[in-house]
């Protein structure tokens, strides 16, 4: 980001990583897919590299107000630093925090996820796919702040009928879907001796589909679904992948 500054510039859009995109192995190769469709897409953004802090969503999910906010003005004042108006979110916490939260604070952004901006690009063309692809099977997992929070349902099982792969939903989806178990700083919580964890429930709805492979649109998802596979020892026969890695596997080269 810096370098646009320097130029006397700015880019169209910045891509907030996020925390998961930054530092998580795999959650990494999610960014990196998604900056590799944008580049093959030919659009216009930066990120802020060092300059970007957590948007501070655990920390308010977790009752912690003050940390919340002053993570939120340090990013809000960065922001306004570098004249940001348009971002780019891979993580759906991330996404509605920058979104529905920061404009308390006077941060205004047009958001848009990630998912959203492949859809748009798709429909656009700046996305070529190829004409013949592998068939395949997939169940796709609605997050929480992107489904009941959001209302954004449809646009990522549009993603998927242009890439000509086979939807079998689970039996609770959509508004009905149910949570992977991170949300709400569970994702960090220690359970009780005898508890089912919600993730290992989720992945057996999954896994009772018979679909080969899980999509999903949030790292924290990814985590939560790819451990409940494992723990029905079915890593080996079923995958978790985000959207955009699909994406990337099928495109023109």
């Amino acid at each position: 980001m810096q370098e646009f500054a320097a130029e006397g510039r700015k880019p169209e859009y910045l891509f907030w990583v996020g925390c998961s995109g930054s530092y998580d192995p795999r959650a990494q190769k999610i960014s990196v897919a998604l900056v590799r469709l944008l580049n093959e897409a030919g659009v216009d953004f930066a990120i802020l590299g060092d300059e970007e802090a957590c948007t501070g969503d655990p920390a308010r999910r977790a009752g912690n107000e003050f940390l919340f906010q002053m993570l939120a003005h340090q990013n809000i004042g960065t922001l306004e630093q570098y004249g940001i108006t348009k971002i780019i979110a891979s993580c759906p916490h991330c996404f509605n925090t920058l979104k529905n939260e920061y404009p308390a604070l006077g941060g205004h952004y047009d958001v848009i996820h990630h998912t959203q901006l492949i859809h748009q690009l798709l429909k656009d063309g700046k996305i070529k796919l190829k004409e013949s692809a592998e068939p395949l099977t997939v169940t796709y997992h609605d997050s929480c702040y992107m489904g009941r929070v959001n209302g954004v349902y449809e646009v990522p099982r549009e993603v998927l009928a242009q890439l000509k792969i086979e939807l079998k939903e689970m039996s609770r989806s959509r508004s009905n879907g149910l949570c992977c178990g991170a949300g709400g700083a569970q994702m960090f919580k220690e359970d009780e001796p005898g508890d089912k964890r919600i993730n290992i429930e989720r992945a057996e709805e999954a896994i009772e589909t018979g679909a080969a492979t899980i999509v999903a649109n949030c790292p924290f998802c990814m985590t939560m679904l790819s451990d409940g596979v494992k723990a029905a020892d079915k890593q080996d026969e079923v995958m978790v992948y985000d959207l955009s890695e699909l994406v990337l596997s099928r495109i023109e080269k």
